[in-house]
């Protein structure tokens, strides 16, 4: 199955309860299907509802900001949520939502092959990880998964209704740029498409991957 194919299968989604309760459309993700990088967030909100895409009210204008700052545009990545359709009043997701959504958005992982997942938030970071962990003590940190690395990140809402996590934001989008810069391989210079960084990255030694102190 292709993306296009899983996203025409997700067009009029019955499975799960936020059919019912208001949303307007399917919120299936949008950008580069061959990315390197990809970030996932929570749940749309009112504007992505509306609009059909991921981030595009005032967090999406954040996060536009604080990709430019690690060197990256909206057109070299791809942005996805956990969860596919407005939760009412941008309520959190309710765990039977979770397990309804999540086989799509590992179907969007599998498909798009990103060597880097960006997660955004305490319900994106504990959905992939799996594991209940805060985000203020993963965030900014590289966990070595089986097939892709995950980068843990302050959701940029988070940063809108606290503005005192705005600096610590961008100082972790600053520790992810320096990431990026130790296991990016130079881009050619004679291209002029935003093709998506080639991304190099080695696992370390087992005895460095023990990421929680169990």
């Amino acid at each position: 199955m292709s993306l296009i194919e899983l996203a025409k299968s997700l067009h009029n989604c019955q499975r799960c309860k936020l059919s019912a309760l208001g949303r307007s459309q399917v919120v299936f993700g949008v950008g580069n299907p061959h990315a390197s990088i990809m970030f996932v967030g929570e749940a749309p909100g009112f504007n992505e509802d509306q609009k059909g895409e991921p981030f595009v009210g005032a967090a999406g204008k954040l996060l536009n900001d604080l990709l430019l700052s690690a060197g990256l545009s909206r057109d070299q990545i791809y942005i996805a949520n956990v969860i596919k359709c407005r939760p009412p009043n941008n309520r959190d997701p309710e765990p039977d939502e979770v397990e309804t959504c999540k086989p799509f958005l590992l179907q969007q992982i599998q498909l798009i092959r990103p060597k880097l997942v960006c997660t955004l938030g305490n319900w994106a970071t504990q959905t992939l990880l799996e594991r209940k962990v805060g985000i203020t003590k993963v965030k900014a940190q590289a966990f070595y998964m089986k097939d892709f690395v995950i980068f843990p990140l302050l959701h940029p809402a988070a940063a809108l209704h606290q503005g005192n996590l705005l600096d610590t934001l961008k100082e972790d989008f600053k520790k992810l740029k320096e990431f990026l810069d130790r296991h990016s391989q130079p881009v050619n210079p004679e291209s002029t498409s935003p093709a998506p960084p080639a991304l190099n990255i080695e696992a370390p030694q087992p005895a460095q991957m023990d990421l929680f102190g169990s």
